[in-house]
């Protein structure tokens, strides 16, 4: 958990002073971080990363990480000033 803490605090800080698309993937990369330590750690060990059932946790974790980070890359700057 305190990884995950972590990596998510960095990418507030990121996204905080100007860098959100840096900040956007490190919220991203800390969730995909998340799902990963759900998958692996013995449910005595996983702490508060349990949530629901570990298939449940795991998808949810790696699901919302996944679409954060390619958000975030994907995104164009025409999109950001109204183009289209």
């Amino acid at each position: 958990m305190t990884l995950v803490l972590f990596i998510a605090a960095v990418g507030m800080v990121r996204t905080l002073t100007h860098h959100w698309r840096e900040g956007a993937v490190l919220l991203g990369g800390a969730l995909i971080v998340a799902a990963v330590l759900r998958l692996l750690l013995p449910t005595e060990r996983v702490g508060l990363l349990a949530i629901r059932s570990r298939p449940l946790d795991v998808l949810c974790y790696a699901g919302l990480g996944t679409v954060i980070s390619v958000i975030a890359v994907t995104i164009t700057a025409s999109l950001l000033n109204g183009g289209g």
